[in-house]
């Protein structure tokens, strides 16, 4: 290879480094274990090398996490509570270190994680946001330039100069919040920190997120508000008891999430050999669960192919919608009346059953649904070998576009939350619109404009004189 060809495929290697997607964060099979004990008195003992037994229990609150978040991503990172969320957050910021493993990031972070973290509760306000800029690197000069747009953001009037101890949980990430986005951070982590605030600063924040995400900034978000994920989020991680499950797009993660409630996830089998304990046994039976000893039957309905899954005691076995006059279609006109058909096989005795559907739009967001509970349209119980036609009756008041429809076979046997049959996303609906207005859906406004008479307009302004 002569000089100029060498130079080329240089010049080529550096090329793909710039146009491959840098990673903001990377975490390298981290894991956190704590040690439990029974009682604070096995703690000392174990301290001072008193009795031969062990006296405490190991927790993997992270069991071997790896992943990655690019620059100018916003990843998004559910579970139930208990699964690790917030160690993770906790790990990549600083807070705490991992037992093994290793994190990496580029960039400034800021980070909103909980009430009460890096604030002085006997501090005020603003003693607390120069606290806050000085721990970032920031000089007081750059914090004063700050401070403006902190307090604007903040919005919580005079009580900036009372301690912060004082302040309502509302208030306080208020102040959290501003402090956070105003730093000019390269990396934004948020934990649940949001839902304390009303909705006139939740819907700031999340114009705030926009701004970010069109900056090129990344944000890392934790929320159980899976409608919020799913309408930010780029990518979203799965974790469950310590444990990543999986990693893709907010709608695939938000399905493979629902089925975790309940019991009924299929871990890969790449994981199932490094699952603590006490998850070996759902891995080792879940497909036995979703299959619930009964064989599949075809469905006539005219589905997507979407996530199927369930004990399989109740099962869906047809479903279609029909229009305002009574024929089959996959297009409903935006105003009109249409109806959901589902057929349900019963192949064991079930107590109330609860029949359900819900729509979503095409990044996985839910738009509306019901259920025969909420309607408290049929509280009966079905028998082995009974077939049921459900029917739900509405008027079609979405926004024209594209829809998906999930339908589920739920119930509960005591306290015992269960589902017998889920098909998510197996019809799709298209709604046809000559009128779209703002949103999700249609309040049907009626429009009425007058004209004001001249001695009503010269009354009123004599009026407001006198008064």
């Amino acid at each position: 290879m002569d000089k100029k060809q060498y130079r080329a495929a240089e010049e080529q290697q550096e090329g793909e480094k710039r146009e491959a997607p840098l990673d903001a964060i990377e975490v390298d099979n981290v894991v956190k274990i704590y040690k439990l004990y029974d009682k604070p008195k096995d703690r000392l003992k174990e301290a001072f090398g008193f009795g031969k037994k062990q006296a405490h229990k190991l927790h993997y609150a992270l069991n071997g996490v790896s992943l990655q978040i690019r620059k100018g991503e916003t990843a998004g990172i559910i579970g139930t509570n208990g699964s690790g969320k917030s160690t993770l957050l906790k790990i990549i910021t600083g807070v705490l270190n991992p037992t093994s493993g290793r994190v990496r990031v580029e960039g400034r972070i800021s980070a909103l994680l909980e009430l009460g973290a890096g604030f002085n509760m006997e501090y005020n306000g603003i003693e607390n946001v120069y606290l806050n800029g000085t721990m970032m690197g920031f000089s007081q000069k750059e914090i004063d330039e700050k401070l403006p747009a902190i307090l604007k953001f903040a919005d919580i009037g005079d009580y900036v100069n009372q301690p912060v101890k004082t302040y309502s949980s509302g208030m306080f990430v208020r102040l959290a919040f501003a402090v956070a986005i105003n730093i000019e951070p390269e990396i934004l982590i948020v934990d649940e920190a949001l839902s304390v605030g009303d909705v006139f600063f939740q819907a700031k924040c999340y114009h705030k997120f926009e701004e970010f995400k069109k900056l090129g900034k990344t944000i890392v978000f934790v929320s159980h508000d899976l409608s919020s994920i799913s309408k930010y989020c780029d990518r979203v991680f799965l974790l469950n008891r310590g444990t990543l499950l999986g990693e893709g797009s907010p709608k695939e993660m938000i399905d493979a999430y629902k089925r975790v409630l309940v019991g009924q996830y299929e871990f890969p089998e790449k994981l199932q050999g490094s699952l603590p304990e006490e998850l070996q046994e759902e891995a080792g039976s879940g497909e036995d669960r979703a299959a619930g000893g009964q064989d599949a039957e075809g469905k006539s309905g005219e589905g997507t192919g979407g996530l199927d899954y369930g004990t399989r005691q109740a099962q869906i076995v047809d479903f279609y919608l029909t229009d305002d006059v009574g024929v089959r279609t996959a297009a409903v006109i935006k105003g009109s009346i249409f109806t959901l058909h589902m057929r349900v096989k019963f192949h064991e005795h079930i107590p109330a059953p609860i029949f359900a559907f819900s729509i979503k739009n095409a990044i996985g967001v839910e738009i509306t649904g019901t259920n025969s509970m909420i309607e408290k349209a049929y509280l009966e119980s079905a028998e082995a070998g009974q077939v049921k036609d459900i029917t739900f009756t509405q008027k079609m008041n979405i926004q024209g576009g594209e829809y998906l429809l999930s339908l589920g076979v739920t119930g509960y046997r005591g306290d015992v939350f269960e589902v017998y049959h889920r098909l998510y996303d197996v019809l799709a609906v298209t709604v046809v619109s000559d009128k779209d207005t703002v949103g999700y859906y249609d309040m049907e406004s009626r429009v009425k404009v007058e004209d004001v008479a001249a001695e009503k307009i010269s009354g009123g302004e004599q009026e407001t004189q006198l008064q």
